[in-house]
């Protein structure tokens, strides 16, 4: 069979439109690198972000592979409640608005989440937090670059591992060279370019495959999917709010850009980007529940959402599919990068290394960090061991715990470094068992209970008291 025949688009018309959009994303990268001048230029933007730039990289950064895979595939899998629970996670974007504007006011010149745990709970709760904040920065890591390798492979039939290497190399290079000033700025265009692919992509959806007939075809085939008391996809559904919770509160993507954006923005950003981003998961998951009456079965779950566009919608709406995935790949992949490198600049190189080294100094580790970053990534790509929901969801038995000793932190004197450290690490152990006792839909359910329970009683039977002048001192 022919590759034309096989796959939606020619090989080399995928990569030459993948190869486009990289050296464009380069070259603007490059450009806007130019102006950095210290540390805070390469790592938070000059911490002046407004709020047009401040919601659009905010929603696009949460617009990953995650929203435009994995909600056809749980929707896929799931039903109703795989594409609607997904759509919950908004609720981490709204809810961490007046955490931003929180850690702006304690901290309007910190770094990284790490400093705040550090200054607000001591070691012993830096050490579980450091670990958890890598685990989960490496999945998510790993599960973008999987689905660069994904996508190209389903609409195009190149090698897994090629598209794989050429997404990750290209966001690197770009992020490399302009820091968070060039990620937020091409995450503004993404997030134009993510709406829009979105809205023309439910619109020829709906007009060529009718409600009714995908309505009819699960009703008679396969009704579980419309169940709405299916017990699976209600699991799913809370444990996906206190996962995409757990994802937001605790990690530095966040932090770093709750830190940059300027005082004045850093709420009403949250809010808008989480009510932007919303409706898309319920958009890219409603066309698996199509695939049945396609006759679509694909060989991997998380390959379902660019196979049904691609049927549908043709050539045509394979190039869609390729260029909107591409761009939301992009938009998470280069956040992620630049906020994990500057955790480990700030947090490891900084605190254990060299203490007072330079801005140039500092701009140099960050980079040799995020060049490592990327090429341990696609080292940890090559085997493909699990789909794209079972290794993001892996990671939610490590981020629920951080829920209530982060909230806490924020707002409440009374927890102890020690009871923060023992909530992460016990909800941590546990929601890990459920993972592989119970299964993925449980894990940060779980993982949040456990650590909830334990800053509860850990606060009934506390004498300690945090003095708030301490993190400002330090900050300043």
């Amino acid at each position: 069979m022919t590759e034309s025949m096989t796959y939606a688009l020619p090989t080399s018309l995928g990569l030459m439109i993948i190869s486009i959009f990289g050296v464009i994303w380069i070259v603007y990268g490059w450009y806007l690198g130019r102006n950095n001048r210290t540390h805070d230029d390469f790592a938070l933007a000059g911490r002046q972000v407004g709020l047009g730039l401040a919601s659009a990289t905010a929603m696009a950064t949460w617009v990953t592979s995650n929203t435009t895979l994995v909600a056809p595939q749980l929707a896929y899998q799931l039903g109703i409640w795989g594409m609607v629970g997904y759509s919950f996670a908004a609720l981490g974007l709204i809810l961490f608005a007046p955490l931003a504007a929180r850690i702006k006011l304690l901290m309007p010149k910190g770094h990284t989440s790490g400093d705040f745990i550090r200054l607000r709970f001591g070691r012993q709760a830096w050490w579980p937090f450091i670990v958890i904040s890598l685990i989960y920065a490496i999945g998510w890591l790993v599960s973008l670059g999987m689905a660069g390798g994904i996508l190209l492979q389903a609409l195009t039939g190149l090698d897994y591992h090629t598209g794989m290497s050429i997404i990750l190399l290209v966001c690197v290079m770009y992020t490399l060279f302009g820091g968070l000033r060039a990620v937020i700025a091409t995450d503004f265009i993404q997030t134009i370019v993510i709406i829009v692919g979105v809205v023309v992509t439910a619109w020829f959806l709906i007009d060529n495959v009718s409600l009714d007939v995908i309505h009819n075809e699960l009703q008679h085939h396969h009704p579980r999917l419309l169940d709405m008391l299916f017990p699976a996809a209600l699991m799913f559904l809370f444990n996906n709010i206190f996962f995409g919770l757990g994802e937001i509160f605790h990690s530095n993507v966040w932090w770093s850009r709750a830190l940059a954006f300027r005082k004045d923005v850093a709420f009403k950003a949250f809010i808008l980007s989480g009510l932007l981003w919303l409706p898309i998961p319920i958009v890219t998951g409603f066309i698996a529940l199509a695939a049945p009456y396609l006759g679509i079965y694909p060989p991997s779950a998380d390959m379902i959402g660019p196979m049904v566009t691609a049927h549908v919608l043709g050539k045509f709406g394979a190039v869609l599919v390729l260029i909107i995935v591409f761009s939301a790949l992009a938009s998470s992949l280069d956040s992620l990068l630049a906020a994990t490198a500057d955790l480990i600049t700030r947090d490891i190189y900084c605190q254990f290394i060299a203490p007072q080294a330079s801005d140039k100094q500092l701009i140099c580790v960050n980079r040799f960090c995020l060049a490592g970053l990327g090429v341990f990534t696609w080292l940890l790509c090559l085997p493909q061991v699990a789909t794209l929901a079972a290794l993001l969801h892996f990671t939610g038995a490590f981020v629920a715990s951080t829920i209530f000793p982060i909230v806490l932190g924020l707002y409440h004197p009374n927890l102890s470094g020690r009871t923060a450290a023992l909530a992460m690490t016990c909800g941590s152990v546990i929601g890990l068992l459920s993972y592989f006792i119970v299964g993925f839909y449980v894990a940060a359910l779980t993982s949040c209970a456990v650590s909830m329970v334990i800053c509860v009683v850990g606060l009934r039977t506390s004498n300690f008291s945090f003095r708030w002048q301490h993190i400002r001192e330090h900050d300043s």
